[in-house]
């Protein structure tokens, strides 16, 4: 019972930087970004074969910048290309396939059999004993929170989310909103591209297809944060996201363990709830709306 609870907890710090990737470029930015799949896998793909090649640290800043190279070609798609975001981000997503598998040594993956990751490095050096794994997860994700904070409440930071708030109001202050979305999506990418380096370090193998559903995955973990916390200034949004993942990953781990719904309808129900999550203020709003027209047909009536 202790072994699953450390690695829905692990697992959930690791995959939370996705959801804090969209929490930047879907929150703020009212950007649909598809670019995260490739991206996940982009990150995941370089940090193994750096990790293999016996550069292990290096291979996270690097995975980092890969991401926010993919992120860059989405956003100057859609600045410059005038391509709609989301067909934006299906383009590069496609695109980065190739990408991926040139990055493995054309191959559909990768593993790391007796080479040493950030996490054996940790171990090797005494630090956190049995829960090494789940300190330095945290510590990564946490330290990328607080930086994504701070960034966010500097002057480039605030006319990032004035620019998804509103980007006539941020042109007509001089500010090139095609700017702030580049910037933005350099760093939703960057962050997704650092959680596929420490998910491919974590499980020592990369697979081409390790990024599918990723997306529905992190609106899930975002869904759910925000749920539980509530929706509010950044702050609140990155301890949300955080929460979220956290927690939907203790959900996947009494799937798997209980059986209660079969492991291949999981990301069937988590695409519902992310549907059914995202609807419901529409939902609740329509309930409302009958309700008072069903009130009003009663009065009618007498």
């Amino acid at each position: 019972m202790l072994q699953i609870v450390q690695t829905a907890l692990e697992l959930g710090f690791q995959y939370a930087l996705v959801a804090m990737a969209l929490f930047l470029s879907y929150r703020i930015l009212d950007i649909a970004d598809l670019t995260t799949d490739g991206s996940f896998v982009l990150g995941a793909a370089v940090s193994v074969t750096l990790t293999a090649a016996g550069h292990p640290v290096l291979a996270i800043p690097a995975a980092m910048l890969a991401g926010a190279c993919a992120g860059f070609v989405t956003a100057f798609l859609q600045t410059r290309l005038g391509v709609p975001s989301i067909l934006a981000g299906i383009i590069t997503n496609t695109g980065l396939y190739t990408v991926n598998l040139m990055t493995m040594g054309w191959k559909s993956n990768a593993s790391l059999l007796r080479a040493d990751t950030v996490f054996t490095l940790l171990r090797d050096a005494g630090v956190g004993g049995a829960w090494y794994e789940l300190l330095l997860s945290a510590s990564v994700t946490a330290a990328a929170g607080a930086l994504l904070w701070l960034f966010l409440g500097t002057r480039l930071g605030l006319s990032i989310r004035a620019t998804g708030d509103n980007r006539d109001m941020v042109r007509s202050s001089s500010v090139n909103p095609a700017f702030t979305v580049t910037v933005g999506l350099c760093i939703a990418n960057a962050l997704t591209g650092l959680s596929g380096a420490v998910v491919g370090q974590y499980q020592k193998t990369v697979d081409t297809n390790m990024g599918a559903g990723i997306v529905v995955i992190g609106l899930a973990c975002l869904i759910i944060g925000e749920t539980l916390v509530g929706r509010g200034g950044t702050g609140r949004g990155i301890l949300a996201v955080m929460a979220g993942s956290v927690v939907y990953r203790f959900i996947y781990a009494a799937v798997l363990n209980t059986r209660i719904v079969p492991i291949e309808c999981l990301k069937l129900v988590t695409a519902l709830v992310v549907a059914l999550a995202i609807a419901a203020p529409a939902i609740k709003s329509g309930a409302v709306f009958q309700k008072r027209r069903l009130a009003a047909g009663r009065r009618g009536a007498r």
